[in-house]
């Protein structure tokens, strides 16, 4: 399997696993939120944080967008609301500036053309198509014709092996990271379905990550034993804070635990080759009735 790059960071077999932490909307509109995540996902270990980015003339269906509804700046419709949370210019100059200062990858995922024009400015080491993208063909070509030869993760949650299929068709296997997702907010642990990360490994032969949308720990850690080379969960300051992500994130303590525990995975899980360690030895002297050393 190729080893594909996210920066400076190689991603794939022999090498730990690439661990993001997706801000996504949680800053709720604010940089000084953003930057507290920042350093939550710095101080944790994880490699990236990843935030996202759309146009809401694009993204909002039309039906939706005089609907009402109550937010922390007021009684609002929902397409004021969605502008009320998107970062502009000013914004991501600052988050970038911050996360290099502070030596942390970030990226977005975008979820319409306008959206990769905006982040390309950035120069980010990769781009992230979300699940509800993937059957977007107009996209998916726009971003790999930006992206060029930089990385591209694809989320494949809500979507069928047909509709996995043909959008590894449009984008290419040539640097490409599949993300294994259940799409639901937080996920229900009987639909995760983890044993789809060797099956996807299988029949494409690229690496495969998991985006994660439960509450828990230990599933994300076990996607690392079946292969997932590449992990993202959301993170939070405070899971009751506002906003339609929080209750499916982790606190800081969560990604903290989360990036210990799948170091000491990987660590656990060897090279496959059985051999007697330094010890064992002494316990073979003292235990065994019949047979030595070999």
């Amino acid at each position: 399997m190729a080893e594909v790059k996210i920066g400076n960071a190689f991603v794939g077999d022999g090498h730990p696993c690439f661990i993001i932490a997706e801000i996504g909307i949680n800053h709720n509109g604010d940089v000084d939120i953003a930057k507290k995540l920042i350093d939550v996902a710095s101080f944790a270990g994880c490699n990236a944080v990843k935030f996202q980015k759309r146009t809401p003339e694009l993204c909002v269906p039309p039906e939706q967008r005089n609907m009402m509804r109550d937010t922390p700046w007021g009684y609002m419709t929902y397409m004021e609301y969605r502008n009320k949370i998107e970062f502009g210019q000013a914004e991501y100059t600052e988050i970038g500036r911050y996360c290099k200062s502070n030596g942390v990858v970030w990226y977005a995922s975008c979820w319409d053309e306008p959206s990769v024009d905006f982040i390309d400015r950035f120069d980010p080491p990769c781009y992230k198509i979300g699940s509800p993208s993937l059957t977007d063909d107009g996209l998916l070509r726009y971003t790999r014709q930006k992206a060029k030869d930089r990385l591209i993760l694809l989320a494949t949650g809500m979507s069928t092996m047909d509709q996995i299929d043909h959008a590894v068709d449009v984008l290419g296997k040539s640097n490409l990271v599949l993300m294994h997702a259940c799409s639901t907010y937080p996920a229900n642990y009987v639909d995760l379905n983890l044993r789809v990360i060797p099956m996807l490994r299988e029949r494409y032969d690229v690496p495969i990550g998991y985006s994660g949308h439960e509450t828990g720990l230990p599933s994300s850690v076990a996607a690392v034993a079946l292969g997932a080379c590449v992990v993202e969960r959301h993170i939070t300051l405070d899971r009751s804070m506002w906003g339609s992500d929080q209750a499916a994130s982790l606190e800081p303590n969560g990604i903290s635990r989360l990036v210990r525990d799948i170091r000491l995975v990987e660590i656990a899980l060897g090279d496959s080759i059985k051999r007697v360690v330094e010890g064992e030895i002494a316990l073979i002297q003292r235990l065994r009735r019949v047979g030595g050393i070999q």
